[in-house]
């Protein structure tokens, strides 16, 4: 009887700082057993070893900021049956983003001697933005854990099992006490996607929305209750602009807080 073909996996770099990928790497024991479930066809943050698609599911890590990667973003599209986008910079652009309505031309000439050797993009954009995207994994970097289930649940052909709670719930399930109530800490927790088992407020310190906006943020409630602890329109804007600036809730957000 002919052995069963196992799915190929590949994992593909844009914009990013390969955070997201070495999350995969750093599954350690619980890879070996996902190996021996699918074929990984294309990593090479791994190994240069390439099996040629096309592949099963694709993994996207980075956002689009060059021209050649928005010609390249169709390619990868074309040879992948599901394509995923992890973590903040391929689901909202990045920490990058920050860059999204400045003048491009003037930070360039500020950083680099030659510009004129600089062929980018004056955004940097989301992977969904360019083409169909069948699942997002958020985080900066995404929990390692999410993305065992995720690659399980294509395996055996079900849904993943990925929590969309915000970041509340979590300090709920770990009897953490309010940082805002308790010590009028300022926290996006309320608006936050879950998935970093609420780490920051169980330390004291307030969520940074590494995993970016929850599917039902009330934005504007939010800063309401920070502008209450006191933080300026200035400050409420850079909470907001950090890992998951160009998500669509906090975007809005901060730009009416706009001088």
């Amino acid at each position: 009887m002919a052995a069963k073909r196992r799915p190929k996996l590949a994992v593909w770099k844009f914009a990013s700082c390969d955070g997201c990928q070495l999350s995969l790497l750093d599954c350690e024991d619980e890879l070996l057993a996902v190996a021996g479930e699918i074929e990984i066809a294309y990593f090479m943050e791994a190994t240069r070893a390439v099996v040629r698609g096309p592949y099963d599911i694709s993994l996207v890590e980075g956002s689009i900021t060059t021209p050649h990667d928005a010609e390249r973003i169709h390619q990868v599209r074309r040879q992948s049956k599901f394509l995923v986008t992890i973590g903040a910079c391929a689901t909202a652009g990045g920490i990058q983003a920050l860059r999204n309505g400045r003048d491009v031309d003037q930070f360039m000439s500020i950083v680099y001697a030659r510009p004129d050797y600089i062929d980018t993009l004056p955004t940097s954009t989301p992977i969904s933005e360019h083409v169909k995207v069948d699942f997002e994994l958020r985080g900066c970097p995404i929990d390692k854990m999410q993305l065992v289930e995720l690659i399980c649940a294509f395996a055996g052909g079900r849904k993943p099992m990925i929590p969309t709670h915000s970041t509340c719930m979590e300090c709920k399930m770990r009897g953490n006490a309010c940082v805002m109530v308790a010590h009028g800490t300022p926290c996006l927790g309320p608006v936050t996607h879950d998935g970093c088992g609420a780490l920051c407020p169980s330390y004291d310190r307030g969520c940074f929305g590494c995993f970016g906006p929850a599917e039902t943020a009330n934005m504007s409630a939010l800063t309401g209750q920070l502008s209450e602890l006191g933080l300026e329109s200035r400050n409420i804007q850079r909470l907001l602009r950090t890992f998951n600036t160009n998500a669509g809730p906090f975007r809005e957000e901060s730009s009416r807080h706009d001088s």
